[in-house]
């Protein structure tokens, strides 16, 4: 069986795991103070070219976003999404848990559109009963999206300057960041890093056995942070589990970081289960995503024999006979699954 159901389907990158057990023996500080969570902060300070960056460790991410945006948003206010978005749909209300409306727009392949945005916030500021309602204070984005898709640096930017204009956070899940940048033509990890007023770089799916790195990259985060985390339960005793972690991913590999080489090995078999599946099998794309996530129009006959090979997840119906379906490479994914997943559906293919 080729397992494609996630990108957090297997324990850690080895490269992750050797770090993890070289630093085993030795004594460390607690509560992010040792010296592998500091040094993390400094190679990650230096890949985002932000000397000046602020940057905790935490668990998940579904930790992290309730976290961060209860601590940076006032008691009264919101945070505006993309109807698709990750705290929209897929954590179980764990934004709203904190006291913090949840606004969602509509999405575009996945994606919150700036003229959308300015659009709600017009119609907000212009209404005189506006103190009654909940006040927006954040915007949050995926890169990439939940659908796989991604924000070009016109789109971010245009995202980016509306949240100026009307003194909003833009707050950036990067959950899958890794995968993001290696399929993105036009953003890096500096540029993010100048847009965002916080952002997430994503271990958990990206080759960590758990952790974030949750950055403020102007330094300007809210008083107290340390003591806020601790108060959601999100403060780790033993943070340098992550530490090491991210440390050992942010070292460079053939002048690469090993982050983003960890992200275009993901992508690059991505694109050969796409060529497999549109050229070979006939399968349409649900959506035309770049990154490791792949959503694929099955027909319903096809089903089952691709489940006795492939796990996979079921996305939603697309009709009586049709279903879409997401396909997930990773970190782990290797090509010789991807050369066996070709031998095994080639008895598949009748056209």
């Amino acid at each position: 069986m080729i397992h494609l159901e996630s990108d957090y389907n297997n324990g850690a990158h080895e490269a992750v795991l050797r770090h993890l057990l070289e630093t085993n023996d030795e004594r460390s500080q607690s509560y992010g103070d040792d010296r592998f969570s500091q040094q993390a902060r400094e190679l990650i300070r230096a890949a985002c070219q932000t000397p000046e960056a602020q940057i905790w460790f935490l668990a998940g991410g579904t930790q992290t976003n309730a976290t961060i945006i209860d601590c940076v948003l006032q008691p009264f206010e919101g945070v505006l999404c993309a109807d698709t978005a990750h705290i929209n749909v897929h954590e179980a209300g764990a934004v709203e848990f904190t006291g913090h409306k949840v606004i969602a727009l509509p999405s575009h392949e996945g994606k919150l559109d700036a003229r959308d945005l300015r659009k709600w916030l017009d119609a907000y500021f212009a209404d005189d009963t506006a103190e009654h309602m909940v006040r927006p204070g954040m915007v949050y984005i995926t890169f990439p999206t939940e659908l796989g898709t991604l924000y070009s640096a016109q789109e971010l930017t245009a995202l980016h300057d509306i949240c100026q204009e009307y003194n909003l956070q833009l707050y950036i899940d990067g959950a899958r960041l890794a995968y993001g940048l290696a399929a993105s033509t036009d953003m890096t990890l500096p540029q993010l890093a100048r847009l965002a007023d916080v952002f997430y770089i994503g271990g958990t799916k990206c080759g960590a056995l758990c952790g974030e790195a949750v950055v403020f990259p102007k330094g300007d985060a809210p008083s107290h942070m340390l003591s806020r985390i601790k108060r959601h339960g999100a403060l780790l005793a033993k943070s340098r589990v992550v530490g090491v972690q991210f440390e050992a991913m942010f070292q460079r590999e053939n002048n690469t970081l090993f982050y983003l080489n960890i992200g275009k090995h993901a992508v690059a078999l991505a694109m050969r289960l796409r060529s497999l599946f549109v050229e070979r099998l006939g399968y349409k794309p649900f959506i035309d995503s770049p990154t490791n996530q792949q959503f694929y129009v099955i027909p319903n006959k096809d089903l089952d024999a691709l489940r006795q090979q492939i796990g996979f997840e079921v996305w939603c119906p697309v009709d009586e006979s049709h279903t879409a379906c997401r396909f997930v490479t990773s970190w782990a994914t290797t090509e010789d699954e991807i050369a066996e997943l070709e031998r095994l559906t080639r008895k598949m293919i009748t056209r």
